[in-house]
């Protein structure tokens, strides 16, 4: 079956609260739950879903995975993916980890297989490893700093479970693929980001046909998606890092930190200085 040409944005906008690496919840669904339409999209994060009960597939990379009870799943950034869920109880955990940080600890050595989506099984014993690590995640603050660690130990514990086999799809030759070697030089040097036409040029497409598809597959231009990168970099620094103000809005490629700053509070409603402030002066939830 090949992924449908769609001519709308198919990508999932993934909030993280500023400063924050991760996002968990946990969701159920009674038995008056309706079989889900299928959808493809894509998301900026990486995502986990730990299911319990739950029945129908999943599509990703190409292939399709049966979903049965106590499957999980994991998507890296910007993989298009699709889930048909049948009717009736179903219950899964959803991690989201912010793009970076996935994509460091993909790179990390025996950690190579989340640089792929993969469906697995884990056994029980791994099993309940894995739900007791996203129960810990789920009683914390996102801001918490005991998240991030416990969202890569669950990440590290995943590349444990066995695979499923999936059933080989038709290729998609219309899809993010083609945009992908703009999306990973801009993750690799996002103060050297390329233009518009640079970019292209790295995806072996004219300017007109990139700046049309880009639009289309993710929603916002490549200008603003390299703005918005940025940003979320920078919110990050703010929090976790001593730098000033000046050094991470040039590390990141803004013109100058008035310029910066604008932006910032254009896109948070709040300037760099206030953030950090206001980040290191809440409590975490350790502390409540």
């Amino acid at each position: 079956m090949a992924l449908p040409h769609l001519d709308r944005p198919i990508c999932e906008p993934v909030e993280l609260q500023p400063g924050s690496p991760v996002r968990v919840e946990r969701i159920r669904q009674g038995r008056e739950a309706n079989a889900s339409d299928p959808f493809v999209h894509f998301h900026d994060v990486h995502e986990l879903v730990l299911f319990g009960r739950v029945g129908g597939h999943f599509d990703a990379d190409g292939r399709r995975y049966a979903l049965t009870p106590h499957a999980i799943v994991f998507v890296p950034s910007m993989h298009q993916h699709d889930f048909a869920l049948d009717a009736g109880p179903r219950d899964w955990t959803l991690l989201q980890v912010e793009a970076d940080v996935g994509e460091v600890l993909a790179h990390k050595p025996g950690m190579e297989r989340l640089r792929h989506s993969f469906c697995a099984r884990p056994d029980r014993a791994l099993r309940q490893r894995l739900e007791s690590l996203a129960d810990w995640l789920l009683a914390l603050e996102a801001t918490d700093p005991l998240a991030l660690p416990l969202a890569e130990l669950l990440l590290c514990a995943i590349v444990r479970a066995p695979d499923i086999e999936g059933e080989k799809l038709a290729a998609d030759v219309h899809g993010l693929q083609r945009l992908r070697p703009a999306i990973d030089q801009l993750r690799r040097h996002p103060a050297e980001a390329p233009g518009a036409e640079q970019a292209a040029a790295l995806c072996a497409l004219s300017p007109a046909y990139f700046s049309r598809r880009f639009k289309q597959q993710v929603g916002m231009s490549w200008s603003d998606y390299v703005r918005t990168h940025r940003l979320h970099l920078a919110s990050r620094r703010l929090l976790e890092t001593t730098q000033s103000i000046a050094t991470i809005a040039d590390a990141l490629g803004f013109a100058t930190p008035s310029h910066f700053g604008e932006l910032f509070h254009r896109r948070f409603g709040i300037t760099p200085g206030d953030y950090r402030q206001a980040g290191r002066a809440r409590p975490t939830s350790r502390q409540q």
